[in-house]
């Protein structure tokens, strides 16, 4: 059959050489694998693990129902920074080699091209079934890891001209979707990732801390530069019952005490703590505009992200806080969006209650970036609404979905149903309360948002632009 080729070009925000490093650092295969897909890692790759020569990724990939194993080899590797070659061993095709050209222009920017050789199997019957369904995927794809690879390269510049380069930071709650996604960014950028872990660390880059007694191993953290504090019990999934309460409160209250206790115990301790909050801080205001210095609402969340801040206050002297309200984090590979998808993907999504409630959303690789810029910048301290400039209601947003996913969005779900289904405080509070959150402090910090507006931020979570 004869051998298929595809090819996309990108221009880099910096040098050939730097384009070349963030490929083959540690964390560069998870910045590259789309949320919307359904590929995952299985062996290789790892948080400590450069690609170089030789070196092989096992990937599970879905092929229509049927996973199937991906092997990719590093082939080739020239030392003049200028390619290097990936292809597969085993796999669903019959033949692939992806060869990674990076050429200079000018003095500050560089030039990424990606060509791919391919043979699909079945001869012209796989061709004509799965061919126009392989590029389509590969359009999307690259389009997809363009814009990713852009956005991290400029981010990275940034930081290296304000001096935050190679440093070592720590982070818990490592392994959820916004603390996996922040360490791989933050290690193609060149920086060590910690992760603070429940378990017996078995790995050189893993902490012990266990907050439910209150203990973190301190020596391992004297020096670190920048400790990120996400992990908590989720709000999602279960119906709020009095337990299901008590260890969302615990988690976050408990974790961020043993977290700052253990800062004042440091001789060393990080500048700076960028520790997770929530918009539930606000509880539902209606039509109110809310940025950092509204003052705390009511109800249960409101009641929680209070208690949760209010520990972060304690920090010793010399630390800078940073206390992050996220809004809805929108991310297929997870989070509120990975649990709207099915309905809205058979045509089941509406609006919720009136719609006309805000519906305060962020876009995952602005989350990152907020954290990332909050850790060098000086006058980021305090709270720090990280939600999108382009607020819409719910009903706005649920007319976005349809555009996305091309589906209709005609059966909405009224309160009392909610209210049925979760109990009256659960929905009241997480998808009925209205919260008019601006972002007022990473705007006067000049933050750029690579998702400022809701049609292009569910395009790029789902990818759905090219």
């Amino acid at each position: 059959m004869a051998e298929q080729h595809f090819e996309r070009t990108v221009e880099a925000p910096c040098a050939a050489g730097e384009a070349y490093e963030w490929h083959l650092r540690p964390g560069a295969l998870r910045r590259l694998l789309p949320p919307w897909d359904s590929a995952r890692v299985v062996s290789g790759s790892g948080p400590e693990e450069r690609l170089e020569k030789g070196a092989r990724t096992v990937l599970r990939v879905g092929v229509g129902p049927i996973g199937l194993n991906w092997t990719a080899e590093i082939a080739d590797e020239q030392p003049q920074k200028t390619f290097f070659v990936d292809r597969q061993v085993t796999g669903p095709f019959k033949a692939w080699v992806h060869r990674h050209e990076i050429s200079m222009r000018g003095r500050s920017a560089s030039v990424l091209k990606d060509k791919i050789r391919y043979q699909l199997p079945l001869g012209p019957l796989g061709q004509l079934v799965g061919g126009p369904m392989v590029r389509g995927k590969l359009e999307r794809m690259f389009a997809w890891r363009h814009r990713v690879f852009v956005g991290d390269l400029e981010a990275h510049a940034a930081a290296r001209d304000a001096g935050f380069e190679k440093k070592t930071i720590a982070i818990t709650g490592a392994s959820g979707l916004v603390g996996s996604t922040l360490a791989a960014f933050l290690r193609t950028g060149g920086h060590r990732v910690l992760e603070l872990v429940r378990r017996a660390p078995a790995a050189p880059h893993e902490v012990r801390w266990d907050p439910a007694a209150g203990t973190v191993d301190t020596d391992a953290l004297e020096g670190v530069d920048a400790l990120v504090h996400l992990a908590g019990e989720s709000i999602f999934g279960l119906r709020w019952t009095e337990e299901k309460k008590r260890r969302i409160a615990e988690s976050r209250v408990g974790g961020t005490r043993a977290i700052v206790d253990a800062l004042g115990r440091m001789e060393a301790p990080p500048k700076v703590l960028v520790a997770a909050s929530a918009i539930g801080w606000y509880g539902d205001r209606g039509e109110e505009e809310l940025p950092e210095a509204a003052p705390q609402g009511e109800g249960f969340l409101a009641e929680t992200c209070a208690a949760w801040e209010g520990e972060v206050d304690r920090l010793p002297p010399g630390v800078r806080a940073v206390k992050m309200r996220l809004g809805v984090v929108l991310d297929a590979g997870g989070g509120a969006l990975a649990t709207m998808l099915p309905a809205f993907s058979l045509g089941l999504g509406g609006r919720l209650g009136t719609g006309r409630q805000w519906f305060p959303w962020i876009g995952l690789d602005d989350v990152v970036g907020a954290m990332h810029l909050a850790m060098y910048r000086p006058s980021i301290q305090g709270a720090v609404n990280l939600v999108a400039p382009g607020l819409v209601r719910n009903v706005e947003f649920t007319k976005a979905m349809g555009r996305a996913l091309r589906r209709p969005t005609v059966f909405p779900v009224p309160r009392p149903a909610l209210r049925m289904a979760l109990g009256a405080e659960q929905a009241d509070e997480m998808l009925l309360s209205s919260v008019r959150v601006v972002p007022a402090v990473l705007q006067r910090e000049g933050f750029t948002f690579r998702c400022p507006e809701i049609d292009d931020a569910l395009g790029h979570a789902l990818g759905r632009t090219t």
